[in-house]
């Protein structure tokens, strides 16, 4: 599954991004050097004009994932692309600032605030006398209470996938006048902002038919710059057309198309002209960028040497081809010149014909290309590593600890990011990313990258290094610090050697007849000899009594004492007659290189303390449902989005996985199964409270704890690539902040060349 793009939050938390992977506005404003939420890693690139530079009309074409089974942003099927439909054609009371803040929508909302804390908290909002529906109908009360009731939760016939705020809402009333809705709660509650975005008209909430059924192909009634024309799934595309009883800032553009291109295609319908905008990954950005490599001015071909032959790198055959006469004469005599008889210069012909032809087609796709350019930044979402603290190993919070010891997590951010020039800081929190409000680096908690101390945890919890490996009688192989069978008597089976091998050893037995390893030059030693070696990450001298494995990479034989080369891997670690291997499983889709790459890293990292990983990639479409979500996974790779609102969006990621009355367990949104006690009460604490400084500080402590319990580990931001055209405003990587649909757009003609100035804040 590869979910991309951040909507609503009402579906910002309902599904994990699995693929790895925007952000050009003016400098952020910074913050003090004491504040630890910092700021943004990247800026918004997104093109941005003044509203003047963009032409009217036109069509934008844009790539997204999937056509939506349901434009109700409130069902459990949901996706990427309708929370995109919802922001252009529904209200939304607040949006996200460029730094993942919310911020009151001016065209919707006047104001909004607690006018009461007790004995309820009461929150009064004031709407924009324009704002209207496009049936005509002023928006007001009865929307705000017909989504309230259809999402409290309390009538089950509404087919809801969340009640998360709602379900503290006691009554909703008109104000003083039909432009103010009052809104009461039974249990305060910190993230009110977060409720009636998007705002659905009460012809779609009003009763459970319409809510179940009335919007999942479409919504009649919508109060934004754009309104739904057609979900056409034949042609696999959402169209949406301007409103005209829009009341703010008129659209630009007549029409969005939101089509369906698998990313894998992307490139393709780019060079066919069929898309405008569209989120590639790095190889399909690559071919972007060279697109716009040097040409020649006069005759855009590619730029010469000064002896006539093709510049270094310009793509250009080095064969004779005059431009004139007959190409095949012409290559005959030179290949007979060149010592090739009449035969040759015949392959010689059909092979430059061919490289023409390959030559002509990636031209084509140059120029075709060449009218692109690539906008890039960080997604306001994280990849991390899930570790799964239900059975096995990892149900070991010790082992859990060993592995995110292990973890170098900035040579993980730079193998994903660097390559593409954008930030390479490691995620400090699981709550919230660098510039919102909620984020502190929070890893202190957990420790610092050290093999050493991972490796202490390790034996801490009975898994030491070295110990035969057998096969069972089902023939895989276990290892254990303990002696097989066939020695148990002191003497070597007749079956010799066959089947047991020292732990990190690669197969090449150290022991003789006894059990006991042989001192014979290749790093063997007797059991509890004291070896003197050095620690294979740190070099620091060490003594122990274990029988532990010498230091030194597989394969390598060196004297009793001497270092480990610097990135060895450590001697595997067993217990119980089995070695420590981890499952890790991973996406085998063709967006998902980054994430294999990350994971080969880590395995290579987890090898130098010791532990084993067997790693298993399966289809997309069953990596996220048949893997992560039903625990079938030791290790994976998948990410969250970040959330405004983390006290009530993170609080089922992280919540204690609690027995269902069937007997399951029910374990939310929390795949890792891994919980506690005090991080679901600082979540409910942080959820309760009034004063925003208060619940920041309890959503960092609740981070702390996450951290401690080790069941996941943040690693880094997503980067985001997005294909757009050229002379496209005010569109492309977002970022933290909400599209602003209505000033997207084509530039007119000669703005391109004109410094563009940014778009007033709205």
């Amino acid at each position: 599954m590869s979910h991309v793009g951040v909507g609503p939050r009402a579906v910002m938390r309902s599904v994990a991004f699995l693929t790895a992977g925007v952000l050009a506005v003016p400098a952020l404003a910074g913050c003090s050097s004491e504040d630890p939420s910092g700021k943004p890693l990247a800026a918004q690139d997104v093109a941005a004009a003044a509203r003047a530079r963009v032409a009217d009309g036109g069509t934008l074409r844009w790539a997204v994932d999937s056509v939506p089974d349901t434009l109700n942003a409130f069902q459990s099927d949901a996706d990427a692309t309708t929370a995109r439909v919802a922001q252009a054609v529904l209200p939304s009371l607040y949006r996200m600032d460029e730094r993942g803040r919310p911020v009151r929508n001016p065209d919707y909302l006047e104001s909004a605030k607690v006018v009461e804390t007790e004995p309820k908290q009461v929150v009064v909002y004031k709407l924009n006398q324009q704002a209207v529906w496009s049936d005509g109908r002023e928006i007001g009360a009865a929307d705000f209470a017909a989504q309230w009731r259809a999402l409290s939760g309390k009538d089950t016939a509404y087919w809801t996938a969340r009640n998360a705020g709602y379900d503290r809402i006691e009554k909703i009333e008109r104000g003083a006048n039909d432009l103010e809705v009052k809104v009461t709660f039974d249990r305060p509650y910190a993230d009110w902002k977060s409720l009636f975005t998007p705002l659905y008209p009460k012809e779609v909430t009003g009763t459970p038919d319409a809510f179940n059924d009335g919007a999942r192909r479409d919504i009649e009634v919508t109060a934004g710059p754009f309104t739904v024309k057609k979900v056409d799934t034949k042609a696999d595309e959402v169209v949406l057309t301007g409103n005209p009883r829009w009341w703010g800032e008129p659209a630009k553009l007549d029409k969005i198309v939101l089509r369906a291109v698998p990313r894998d295609e992307r490139v393709s319908e780019l060079v066919a002209g069929e898309l405008d905008l569209a989120e590639i990954d790095p190889d399909t950005a690559e071919q972007v960028a060279r697109a716009a490599a040097p040409r020649d001015a006069g005759t855009g071909t590619p730029l010469m040497g000064p002896d006539g032959t093709p510049a270094p790198g310009s793509g250009a055959s080095a064969l004779p081809g005059p431009q004139g006469g007959s190409a095949a004469r012409a290559l005959r005599s030179w290949a007979i010149a060149n010592g090739s008889d009449e035969e040759a210069a015949e392959e010689e012909i059909l092979a430059r014909e061919k490289r023409r032809k390959a030559e002509a087609k990636a031209e084509r796709r140059r120029k075709a290309l060449s009218g692109f350019e690539v906008r890039k930044s960080l997604e306001p979402a994280y990849t991390q590593l899930a570790l799964n603290g239900a059975e096995g190993p990892l149900a070991d919070e010790r082992v859990r600890r060993a592995v995110a010891r292990a973890l170098d997590r900035e040579k993980l951010a730079e193998a994903v990011l660097k390559p593409l020039g954008l930030p390479a800081e490691p995620v400090g929190s699981h709550l919230a990313l660098s510039g919102q409000p909620a984020y502190a680096d929070g890893s202190g908690a957990l420790g610092e990258q050290d093999a050493k101390e991972a490796r202490a945890l390790l034996a801490d919890a009975g898994w030491v290094p070295g110990g035969p490996v057998k096969k069972s009688e089902d023939g895989e192989k276990a290892a254990g610090a303990e002696k097989s069978e066939d020695d148990e008597d002191g003497k070597k089976s007749d079956g010799g050697d066959e089947g047991t091998y020292i732990v990190g050893e690669d197969g090449k037995s150290g022991e003789d007849g006894d059990g006991k390893n042989k001192d014979d030059g290749e790093g063997g030693r007797e059991e509890g000899e004291d070896t003197g070696g050095t620690d294979q990450e740190s070099g620091e001298k060490h003594s122990s009594g274990k029988n532990t494995a010498q230091g030194g990479a597989p394969g390598a034989y060196a004297p009793k004492g001497t270092a480990a080369p610097a990135g060895a891997a450590a001697a595997p670690v067993a217990k119980d007659g089995k070695a420590l291997t981890l499952r890790f499983v991973l996406p085998s889709g063709p967006g998902s290189q980054a994430l294999r790459t990350v994971a080969d890293r880590i395995s290579d990292m987890l090898e130098k303390i010791g532990i084993g990983t067997e790693i298993t990639k399966v289809p997309d479409e069953s990596y996220f449902k048949d893997h992560v979500a039903s625990g079938e996974y030791d290790l994976a790779l998948y990410s969250w989005p970040a959330s405004a609102f983390p006290a009530t969006d993170a609080r089922p990621i992280y919540a204690k996985p609690v027995p269902a009355a069937d007997g399951s367990l029910n374990v939310a949104q929390n795949y890792t199964r891994v919980g506690t006690d005090q991080v679901d009460q600082l979540f409910d604490q942080a959820m309760g409270t009034l004063d925003e400084d208060k619940a920041r500080d309890l959503l960092r402590k609740a981070d702390s704890r996450i951290w401690a319990a080790a069941g996941s580990v943040p690693l880094y931001q997503r980067p985001q690539l997005v294909a757009a055209r050229e002379n496209l405003a005010n569109a492309g990587a977002f970022g933290f902040e909400t599209p602003v649909y209505e000033d997207m757009g084509f530039l007119k003609k000669g703005a391109r060349g004109a410094e563009a100035s940014a778009s007033p804040a709205r």
